[in-house]
């Protein structure tokens, strides 16, 4: 039997699906994200199970009525077969990503915390215990940063190889970073805070070496788009973990459908930061070019990528998370 209890619950997907279809009516497709468009292809299977219950209750017959148009407003829609261009990617790279960037801005700040804390805890620990320094780095990365060398020379010889592998780590990592959001977030915090300690102790240990500069001027120019990443993908896999622990008004699978579309998102954003990085890794970073210039080329990387993410319209489009 259909509740006035449960009418009003389902009401506010039905009302959420009238503002989508209005805003496609009014503006057109291209007025909604592609966040959106997964919310109303979401929402459109959830109202059609809503309407099938509907119509075996002889007194819902008008709140069935007014149902069964707004699903057929949404069927042209959501079944409109449009083939994705080469100008909804740059649409996606130019407005889209900047606005679900600033959108899941806390995740990606608690991403960036957790990293900053672990940095502090891999610095204070090698500071304070020698011996997790040399259990983590192992002999022979020790080895070289007591000679004063880094270790990065053999990169040089072997760039085009090196680049390659190093592209796909660093997408393996990222990825791995993000998937493990589905352990509840569990994967993705002990990632982020490992990177972050590893970066602790690495800094640390050259600190104490005299060796900061070679080491920062090294990792300044890739990592001004490889750290990031990282902390962005940390950021999508904590996103992933809250649509799946905190389901809000949604049931639990539609909340996680909804938490990974924007989490994929997310972390696709940063695959071109990655080949980029990838490249200069290989062939920019560990070269004999100025320390100058290296540092030089890290800020304006870093710039652009700040100027880029903080581009675009400020209106948030609207959204149903909880």
């Amino acid at each position: 039997m259909i509740t006035n209890r449960w009418l009003e619950k389902r009401k506010v997907h039905w009302d959420r699906m009238t503002v989508l279809v209005g805003a496609v009516n009014g503006r057109g497709l291209r007025n909604l994200s592609g966040a959106e468009l997964r919310e109303m292809a979401l929402l459109y299977r959830q109202i059609a199970s809503d309407l099938s219950a509907l119509r075996q209750e002889q007194t819902a017959r008008n709140v069935e009525t007014q149902l069964n148009q707004l699903l057929a407003r949404a069927h042209e829609i959501v079944y409109s077969g449009r083939k994705t261009q080469v100008a909804d990617i740059w649409r996606f790279f130019r407005e889209d990503y900047p606005r679900l960037f600033r959108k899941l801005l806390p995740f990606t700040v608690a991403s960036l915390a957790l990293f900053l804390a672990g940095a502090l805890l891999g610095s204070v620990l090698t500071l304070t215990r020698p011996e997790f320094e040399r259990h983590l780095l192992g002999p022979f990365m020790i080895d070289t940063i007591e000679r004063h060398e880094m270790w990065t020379h053999s990169v040089t010889s072997m760039a085009p190889q090196a680049s390659s592998a190093i592209m796909t780590n660093n997408l393996s990592v990222t990825f791995a970073t993000f998937a493990a959001g589905i352990t509840a977030g569990l994967g993705t915090l002990y990632m982020i805070g490992w990177n972050g300690i590893l970066l602790g102790v690495i800094g640390t240990a050259c600190h104490q070496a005299s060796m900061s500069l070679k080491l920062w001027s090294f990792v300044a120019p890739h990592g001004s788009l490889e750290l990031p990443a990282i902390v962005i993908a940390g950021g999508a896999g904590l996103r992933l973990a809250h649509g799946l622990l905190f389901p809000g008004i949604y049931r639990r699978g539609h909340s996680l459908s909804i938490g990974s579309g924007e989490a994929v998102q997310l972390v696709g954003g940063v695959i071109p930061m990655l080949v980029v990085a990838g490249i200069l890794e290989g062939f920019f970073s560990p070269s004999s070019a100025p320390i100058w210039l290296k540092f030089l080329a890290a800020g304006i990387l870093f710039s652009g990528l700040v100027t880029w993410l903080w581009s675009g319209s400020t209106n948030t489009p609207q959204s149903s998370q909880e």
